[in-house]
């Protein structure tokens, strides 16, 4: 007698964690059955269309299980299951990462300082990154919050050809936040 754990510890998964039924795996009694050369053979029984199946030496593959009869397709599910990898692989690859860098500031930082700091978020954000810049407020400088509003307008400001302003300054706790994007590259062409 099999349990589900000895399925998993052998590789085997379960019927309800495959996203197709194959073969003798379908339950119904009747299918739409669609053959290997998309010709809609029409409502068959399960044994004739898993004997057509064999005879063609291929699988029986349920593609639509909540149809009314099921709709099957035989196919070479082996190489179904190779492409449809393929696919996935290639979906992750297209996929693009997007780091977000962190430039702290005080309200008292001067011009000299600021500069490096705003050379370095246009380093990121012409590498494609998203950049916040952050404000610290320490003990009383917290009743001045216009003067932290004040050095992120400048900073927006003189990233405006290389950035756009995604989150505007608002506060978060004893710090003021605010997070540039890079350009999208349908606006740097038309510019």
């Amino acid at each position: 007698m099999s349990t589900f754990k000895d399925e998993a510890a052998e590789g085997k998964t379960a019927i309800s964690e495959q996203e197709n039924r194959v073969n003798e795996q379908i339950r119904a009694k009747e299918v739409r059955l669609i053959s290997d050369t998309n010709e809609n053979l029409g409502i068959v029984p399960i044994k004739r269309a898993l004997q057509i199946a064999q005879e063609r030496e291929l699988d029986l593959v349920e593609v639509a299980p909540n149809a009314n009869p099921p709709v099957c397709r035989i196919m070479d599910y082996g190489k179904y299951l190779y492409s449809q990898k393929k696919k996935e692989r290639a979906a992750r690859q297209q996929q693009k990462t997007i780091l977000v860098k962190e430039i702290r500031l005080r309200p008292k930082t001067d011009e000299h300082h600021l500069g490096f700091k705003v050379r370095d978020a246009r380093r990121w954000l012409e590498d494609g990154m998203k950049v916040k810049v952050r404000i610290w407020f320490r003990g009383r400088e917290i009743t001045y919050p216009e003067l932290g509003r004040e050095i992120l307008d400048m900073v927006s400001e003189q990233l405006k050809d290389v950035a756009v302003v995604e989150q505007d300054a608002n506060m978060e706790g004893k710090s003021m936040l605010m997070v540039l994007a890079p350009i999208p590259e349908k606006e740097k062409k038309k510019t």
